[in-house]
């Protein structure tokens, strides 16, 4: 008979998987970056839209994929240490999106309306908890909008990608609820 795996091994293999794309997406966008738009000055990243779709899945776990995301950024970049503090620290801010998630349910905002705009709050406070950072680094304060305008860019795609994500079945839903949801339709 085959062995089922458990619920913490399930999650350990999502959570990686998630890890491992976001990674190779993130190195793909860097490097691309790099070679044909070396100068200028917009990004793209898919931190936001990768890491509100774990926030669904798996809640405060998808604090792992926002320091990752802004630590694949800034090792593929090329950046120094405090920028690799200014991303890390930054992207945890997004987690500040999570009440929204437990207060409104995750139901609700993975059917309605907030599905929407969930993902773009994700977006805004990354962006926010950068600009943040490098504040208490000691950036210049008119220096700091620059996290918002050179990553506008991201907020489409993050829009773009969870609008793809909640027409496919389980992607973007807490995942106690989807393997219930498909147990019970088995049976």
């Amino acid at each position: 008979m085959k062995r089922q795996r458990t619920w913490k091994e399930y999650r350990a293999i999502d959570l990686a998987m998630l890890g491992a794309t976001l990674a190779v997406f993130e190195y793909i966008i860097v490097r691309a970056a790099n070679w044909w738009f070396p100068g200028q000055p917009f990004t793209v990243s898919l931190a936001a839209a990768v890491v509100s779709i774990v926030y669904m899945r798996w809640g405060v776990w998808g604090m792992l994929h926002a320091a990752e995301a802004g630590f694949i950024f800034c090792f593929f970049s090329g950046a120094t240490g405090e920028q690799f503090l200014i991303y890390c620290i930054g992207n945890l801010f997004s987690a500040l999106a999570l009440p929204l998630l437990y207060m409104a349910g995750k139901e609700r905002v993975r059917t309605g309306y907030l599905s929407l705009v969930f993902p773009i709050l994700v977006q805004v406070l990354m962006q926010a908890g950068r600009a943040a950072a490098a504040l208490l680094l000691g950036a210049d304060p008119a220096a700091v909008a620059g996290f918002f305008t050179t990553d506008s860019l991201s907020l489409l795609f993050t829009f773009v990608i969870i609008w793809i994500a909640r027409k496919l079945d389980g992607v973007y839903e807490d995942q106690k609820h989807y393997l219930l949801r498909i147990h019970a339709e088995k049976e």
